[in-house]
C-alpha cells in the first residue's frame, strides 16, 4: 500500500481511512484542526466549523479539564493536539507540563481576529 493516498478518503474501509489520517502531509492535517463554535459565534457567522488558531480562546468539551476556558498556545498539527494556557498535570516533584488536549475534544467560544485577511473572510461569508 502507499504511504499516502488522496483514495483512502473515499474508503469505507477505517483501515484505509486511518492511514488517510495518520499519513496525510502538514496542509491536509490543516483541515483537522477545525473546531466546533459556540451556539453564539454559530449564529453570528453562519458556520458550524472553524479552523483553529493560536490565541483562540476555546471551551475543554472532554476529558479531565472538562468545562475549561482558555487561550490556546500552540497547535501540534502532527499529533492533532493543541497546547492550552492552564491546562497542565502537575508532576511529583511539584513542577508542572503542559497537557495537550485532543482538537476535538475543544470548542470555540472567542475569535482571535488579530489576522485581517481572517476577519475579512468571516465577515465576508457574514453579510452574504
Amino acid at each position: 500500500m502507499e504511504k499516502f493516498s488522496m483514495n483512502f478518503k473515499s474508503s469505507k474501509q477505517p483501515r484505509k481511512q486511518r492511514a488517510y489520517r495518520y499519513n496525510a502531509p502538514l496542509h491536509i492535517r490543516q483541515r483537522f484542526a477545525h473546531v466546533h463554535l459556540s451556539k453564539e459565534l454559530s449564529e453570528k457567522y453562519k458556520k458550524k466549523r472553524l479552523g483553529l488558531r493560536k490565541g483562540d480562546k476555546v471551551k475543554v468539551m472532554r476529558g479531565q479539564f472538562k468545562g475549561k476556558i482558555t487561550v490556546v498556545e500552540k497547535i501540534d498539527l502532527k499529533k492533532t493536539k493543541a497546547i492550552l494556557t492552564g491546562v497542565e498535570l502537575s508532576k511529583r516533584d511539584g513542577s508542572k507540563t503542559p497537557y495537550p488536549v485532543h482538537i476535538s475534544n475543544l470548542m470555540l467560544t472567542e475569535i482571535n481576529l488579530d489576522d485581517k485577511k481572517r476577519k475579512m473572510k468571516l465577515e465576508g461569508k457574514k453579510n452574504e
